[in-house]
């Protein structure tokens, strides 16, 4: 079984938190899987860890679709904080639309962090290749 440290999930929907968690639980060792309802939380947990010197998540899931503040505008100011380290960010939706798709490689384009988009539901099989760190 995989060892992470530390993963966060961003999604506003219960039942794929609760889902993923599951899940996680049969395919990685982790003690800490925090979540967040949208990306504005979670982005300020994550600045109050990089405060307080904390280690942040090193792998994220991150629905795109929530209230407040979107996946999108979460990248968007993610990515332009002083992370060290290469997280995986793990896009998961039910969209089909082309132009989430579009800004998806606009964002792995613009970072070194490792960003795959993926498709609701996920699967078990599928949840332990996206927990992997390969960079």
């Amino acid at each position: 079984m995989t060892k992470i440290n530390s993963i966060c999930i961003i999604d506003d929907d219960p039942i794929t938190v609760f889902g993923v968690r599951k899940m996680l639980s049969l395919v990685v060792d982790c003690d800490n899987i925090s979540s967040f309802v949208n990306g504005k939380k979670a982005i300020d947990g994550i600045k109050e860890q990089l405060n307080e010197n904390d280690s942040i998540p090193e792998i994220i899931f991150l629905d795109i679709n929530m209230p407040i503040m979107d996946g999108w505008q979460f990248l968007e100011e993610f990515i332009a904080l002083p992370v060290k380290e290469n997280i995986r960010i793990n896009i998961i939706t039910s969209s089909i639309d082309a132009f989430d798709k579009d800004k998806w490689e606009h964002y792995q384009k613009r970072t070194d962090h490792l960003i795959t988009y993926n498709h609701k539901p996920l699967f078990k099989k599928q949840i332990a290749e996206i927990t992997k760190k390969t960079f």
